[in-house]
């Protein structure tokens, strides 16, 4: 099975049925926010993988194949670190009020099952106890669509970083010669870069498929020079233990079994170690989440081995979408964070 390129919108939800919506908090004061991503009607099969070392989740033993609930109905990522896992009760409320979640008889009488994944942003906005709260959970449900993502900061990349630079919100999608289509969302904020020191390029850049970063050159030994100056020249508490974690969902339309798709979640891992350097260090939690739709049949072994493979790379890739779309942030007004984009650090190597 070959790859034959990237889905209509380079996005997950060229995975037939997901929708996906940001809620984000970017006033005075905050830099942080919401991501959802909802399963189609009827819920999909999900799995989990969890590697960093500081990790933040909810409802994700469920998730384990010898559990009972084999759907969920929404995942969500999403800032404020422990504080921001609150944000998924706005989300279960707004499903519940539709009517969505595990069946427990009578019509109406459902759980909404919603796994939840948080980084590390408190006070990068400046007030540190600004974080995502139960109406932001809800308006980023709202605001799901079908929709190109959006990329960049917004959601939960809002307030993310990413070794010295800004992190955001990235996505990418591949479409198998099966027709089968794998795609990928990941919220980049990790103590490690994403960038090589010595070429100033991107660690996955070469894992384009087509002209899809074909944009993207070597940035001139000046500004190489200089961001190198800039990073030399922080502070020794610059990277505080704990200020990081890259979490995102990986989907696909190929039916999977619980077991299979958190396979995938764990093979997804190797898209980060693609990625980002360090990875998985104690400071980071970096957690990967899988969702299977079924609306494609079953791959026999060499298809899922493919298929997974397809996976880690839709995470690298959407890694390197997040570093680009990326923009700076100054909120040192309010005591916040100063956090020049990758873009912004290396204009020529866009071509500005």
């Amino acid at each position: 099975m070959t790859v034959i390129g990237a889905g209509r919108t380079n996005s997950l939800v060229d995975v037939a049925g997901l929708r996906v919506g940001h809620c984000t908090r970017d006033e005075p004061g905050w830099l942080t926010g919401v991501t959802v991503v909802v399963a189609p009607e009827g819920g999909a099969v999900a799995g989990v993988d969890v590697r960093g070392g500081g990790p933040g989740t909810r409802e994700t033993d469920l998730l384990d194949p010898r559990n009972l609930v084999d759907r969920v109905d929404a995942i969500v990522l999403g800032g404020g670190s422990a504080l921001g896992l609150g944000a998924a009760d706005g989300v279960m409320a707004a499903l519940l009020e539709d009517g969505i979640g595990w069946p427990m008889g009578e019509p109406g009488l459902v759980v909404p099952i919603v796994p939840t994944a948080i980084l590390f942003d408190l006070g990068r906005g400046g007030t540190w106890g600004n974080h995502p709260r139960v109406e932001d959970g809800r308006a980023a449900y709202a605001s799901a669509s079908s929709s190109a993502v959006t990329q960049g900061c917004v959601g939960a990349g809002t307030g993310a970083k990413v070794g010295g630079f800004k992190g955001g919100i990235g996505s990418a999608s591949v479409v198998l010669e099966s027709g089968t289509t794998v795609a990928a969302l990941i919220a980049v904020n990790a103590v490690g870069s994403a960038v090589d020191p010595s070429t100033g390029l991107p660690y996955a850049v070469g894992l384009g498929l087509g002209d899809e970063l074909a944009h993207v050159g070597r940035p001139s030994a000046a500004e190489l020079d200089e961001s190198r100056a800039r990073a030399e020249a922080l502070p020794a508490d610059a990277g505080r233990p704990g200020m990081a974690t890259t979490i995102g969902v990986i989907a696909t339309d190929a039916t999977l079994t619980k077991a299979q798709c958190q396979k995938m979640s764990g093979i997804g891992h190797d898209g980060y170690a693609r990625a980002l350097k360090p990875v998985h260090t104690l400071f980071d939690g970096d957690t990967l989440f899988t969702l299977a739709t079924g609306d494609r049949p079953a791959p026999d072994p060499v298809e899922q081995t493919v298929l997974m493979e397809a996976g880690a790379d839709c995470v690298a890739r959407a890694i390197v979408h997040a570093l680009l779309a990326a923009t700076s942030v100054d909120r040192s007004a309010d005591g916040g964070v100063v956090l020049r984009s990758w873009s912004d650090a290396f204009p020529s190597a866009l071509g500005g």
